[in-house]
């Protein structure tokens, strides 16, 4: 019987080391293209415009079907469409590496966000269905460090193989690693999913929030290329109401929805929900001009500045589980405003850079952001998974993740609009660098005030939440 109980326990951890190995190929291909792309325009002579796509194609695809791939990961099996996504990333990473002009490598990067939507989701509701909730903030504590670690590493990666070996390469690492995940993927994760009665594929639902949320991300990401008042960006936005408010009506009217909407119901899931948004909407945009401000003003090479942040990802892979076990023990809620508020502190102390500084300069501002994005981050995982019920765990994971993703195209356009309305002057004119530091210092004013009032939304709606699996234990204790 012992050894029974010691091999399921051991068994989790395995299938929690299968979904990470997979996030991990996911995040680290957020950011390892960045630094090829230069190299990639050269050796494929493609436009600039191409060179954005390379980047938007994958990022609009990734958001888009985040939801979808959450239900389907609910209705048809958790393990087979993390396998299935899995399998289709690996494919079509293969297929960019392989590459020889702009259409392939972008249609390539399309179908690697659809790997990507379709596991993202699934990795975290496995770990919600395979975990208790004594150790689930333990898990997803673990989850987090492992995106952190991805992202830090990605452009020390992405630059040793491009300038070692070629930009392919990126993508070439990608297919024996991926190949290794689906095996043991099979061989160690617990079939899971929703065991309703009635179960059907919400075809409305799908085609009106992936029209949606496809022109929000559109409008967003171009909006700063084609101007806010552009017939383009403001047509974008009109859809993306459109579409979203048909979402909303649809799910209302209809007996099986894709999302149930009376999950925002319970406090917590809407607080985390929230606090997730702004999260992003304060610290992606910090992210993007973090290293646009390391590369032009301070010129560090794209490996230096991936080496800078370093300290901040190193601070989340050590912290984000410790948060997690606390978070198992006395709940999320302060656990999230102490984080916020650490944020909105790192902010401010980025604000204070200038033309001149130095890495020291900027090592306050990446502790602050390594202390608070693991208080902040793992717990309010923690908190919106907690108050899902396990059979909606991948739609719960899919709702987050989409918070969370448009909360970064929205942090990414708000601080560029910032920015760009302090710049006056043209890219070769000398004063761009002290007008550039100017819009970058307001954006972070502004980004720190929405890190505080994430702050407010964490203390005032979260709170701990009691699981009905656990209750049966709590009563026999």
């Amino acid at each position: 019987m012992r050894a029974r109980i010691f091999a399921e326990e051991n068994r989790k951890w395995w299938t929690l080391g299968a979904v990470a190995f997979g996030l991990f190929m996911i995040m680290l291909d957020n950011t390892v293209v960045f630094v090829a792309l230069s190299a990639i325009q050269d050796d494929l002579q493609i436009s600039t415009s191409e060179l954005e796509w390379v980047v938007n194609g994958y990022a609009l695809t990734f958001a888009v079907l985040m939801l979808t791939g959450g239900k389907l990961a609910d209705l048809l099996g958790r393990r087979l469409i993390f396998i299935v996504g899995l399998a289709i990333f690996t494919a079509s990473s293969l297929a960019c590496g392989l590459a020889t002009s702009a259409s392939i490598l972008i249609g390539a990067r399309v179908v690697q966000g659809v790997g990507s939507a379709l596991m993202n989701p699934a990795t975290l509701s496995i770990i919600t269905a395979t975990f208790p909730p004594r150790q689930r903030g333990t898990a997803i504590g673990i989850w987090v460090g492992v995106s952190a670690m991805a992202l830090a590493i990605g452009p020390l990666v992405g630059g040793i193989l491009t300038e070692q070996i070629n930009w392919s390469w990126i993508f070439f690492v990608n297919v024996p690693v991926g190949i290794l995940g689906i095996i043991v993927a099979r061989l160690v994760i617990d079939e899971s999913r929703d065991e309703s009665e009635e179960q059907r594929l919400d075809l409305p639902g799908l085609l009106s929030s992936g029209v949606g949320l496809f022109a929000l991300t559109y409008a967003l990401i171009e909006g700063n290329t084609h101007g806010w008042s552009s017939g383009r960006i403001l047509g974008s936005f009109a859809v993306a109401v459109a579409g979203l408010i048909l979402f909303v009506v649809l799910e209302h009217r209809q007996r099986v929805p894709m999302l149930d909407l009376s999950l925002f119901r319970n406090p917590t899931f809407a607080g985390a929900n929230t606090v997730m948004l702004l999260v992003a909407l304060a610290m992606f945009g910090m992210f993007f001009f973090n290293s646009l401000y390391l590369q032009r003003i301070l010129h560090y090479s794209a490996i230096e500045t991936g080496a800078t942040f370093l300290p901040m990802t190193v601070l989340i892979v050590l912290l984000a589980p410790v948060a997690g076990r606390f978070s198992d023990r006395i709940g999320s809620r302060w656990l999230m405003g102490v984080g916020l508020v650490s944020l909105s502190a790192s902010l401010m102390s980025f604000s204070r850079l200038g033309v001149d500084s130095s890495f020291w300069d900027v090592l306050p501002g990446l502790v602050l952001g390594g202390i608070g994005m693991s208080l902040a981050m793992t717990p309010t995982t923690a908190a919106a998974m907690g108050s899902v019920p396990v059979d909606k765990a991948g739609v719960g994971s899919a709702v987050l993740n989409s918070m969370r993703q448009v909360g970064g195209s929205l942090g990414i356009a708000l601080m560029g609009a910032i920015v760009a309305s302090a710049i006056h002057v043209s890219e070769r004119d000398p004063r761009i660098a002290s007008q550039f530091v100017d819009g970058y210092r307001n954006a972070l004013h502004v980004a720190a005030g929405i890190a505080l009032a994430g702050a407010v939304v964490a203390v005032a709606t979260v709170r701990k939440y009691r699981h009905p699996e656990a209750q049966p234990a709590l009563e026999g204790a």
